[in-house]
């Protein structure tokens, strides 16, 4: 079936069609949208889920956590302030392995108080332990939802689905939603080993003294570790039941670039544009779009970037007192050779602003004319 939706209504159909069993959130702008159908669809008994109504994002998580450690696949969405307030039970969602999928729509940190996107709500949660996929599409949030599930149950690591906010969350697209059918073969009912249950009574989550404490760290970041691979083995067999693969990374024209953009969320779609038509200009332009920041894919980045001669990161987002985000992960992909690319660090479009292809056209031009970075931020489209 195919239908002209919202990015936050292919959050929803994914929950969906994922036979999510607990859906616990509460409101916030721009995320309502998700919730608000996947209540109705609860209420129409077109999914069999309990949808649990709370007081705040916090209780949201921690009634998915609950609902989790109980055995049950779970989903909830939130966006800025809603997703820092659930920063705490982050931490308890990676270190109790509850594999919770939640929505996140990219809306940029208050004050000033914005309804807009930048990514600093997601990035700032990076250290929490769960997977991230940053979104260019509609239909590819709607695939990322169900995928995430059969990742995040395989590891028992949470994942989160992340869109630009309105961008996606409120532009409408033709998006293919697949067969229950097929999605049922695809990704099975959720039956973790150990639970929460009276029949065979365990404690979770209890005091952990140095003896063990490192250990259940050293587990989960090697576990951690598997997913990149598994990512990748799971795209292509989603793509052999619907046509539509997704990993890790979307490569553009990149074979042959001198200069390769590193992007991530929609505004890796729009530097596809620039690509295009600086190429018939004769500028050798390519795209690396990433979508899973966590785990994130050292492997495939160093092997697409070694072989440019410059590396034009941009991020629209920033970690203050040092630089972009992306940009640091890249740099630290490359390793800092001397032998390697030149990476330049651009940061853009925070608080919503527009990122064009004119945007990306001032980036690779800057790239081009510089023989290495001579700062560590260039800022593009700022108001000085």
């Amino acid at each position: 079936m195919r239908k002209v939706i919202m990015g936050n209504h292919s959050l929803s159909y994914g929950a969906m069609l994922s036979r999510a069993q607990v859906i616990a959130a509460y409101p916030i702008t721009p995320q309502t949208q998700v919730v608000e159908l996947l209540s109705e669809m609860c209420a129409d008994k077109k999914l069999d889920a309990k949808f649990i109504k709370v007081e705040s994002e916090h209780s949201a998580m921690a009634a998915c956590l609950g609902a989790s450690l109980a055995g049950s696949r779970t989903f909830t969405a939130t966006s800025a302030q809603g997703l820092t307030l659930m920063h705490e039970l982050l931490h308890w969602g990676s270190g109790g392995r509850m594999p919770v999928v939640m929505g996140n729509i990219n809306r940029a940190m208050a004050p000033g108080w914005s309804i807009w996107s930048d990514q600093n709500d997601s990035l700032s949660q990076r250290d929490t332990g769960w997977m991230q996929f940053y979104c260019a599409s509609n239909q590819e949030v709607l695939d990322t939802v169900i995928q995430a599930f059969k990742v995040s149950e395989k590891l028992m690591i949470p994942s989160m689905v992340i869109l630009d906010a309105f961008t996606l969350s409120h532009t409408y697209e033709v998006v293919d939603i697949p067969d229950q059918e097929k999605v049922d073969e695809f990704l099975p009912s959720f039956d973790p080993p150990i639970k929460l249950t009276s029949d065979d009574p365990r404690a979770f989550g209890g005091l952990t003294s140095s003896e063990h404490y490192f250990e259940l760290r050293y587990k989960l970041q090697k576990d951690m570790e598997k997913a990149p691979a598994l990512i990748e083995k799971t795209g292509k067999e989603y793509q052999d039941l619907v046509g539509r693969y997704l990993g890790a990374v979307e490569k553009y024209r990149c074979d042959d670039a001198e200069l390769i953009l590193v992007t991530s969320g929609t505004m890796g779609y729009t530097a596809k544009v620039a690509v295009d038509e600086l190429r018939k200009e004769g500028i050798k332009l390519g795209n690396l779009r990433i979508k899973a920041f966590r785990p994130f894919p050292f492997e495939i980045v160093q092997n697409t970037l070694k072989k440019a001669a410059k590396v034009a990161v941009v991020d629209r987002n920033i970690s203050y007192g040092y630089h972009g985000i992306f940009y640091q992960e890249v740099k630290s992909a490359l390793g800092g050779s001397d032998s390697g690319p030149g990476v330049f660090g651009f940061i853009t479009g925070l608080g919503g602003r527009d990122i064009t292809p004119s945007s990306f056209k001032e980036i690779a031009q800057y790239a081009l004319k510089k023989d290495k970075p001579e700062e560590n931020i260039v800022w593009i489209g700022v108001k000085r």
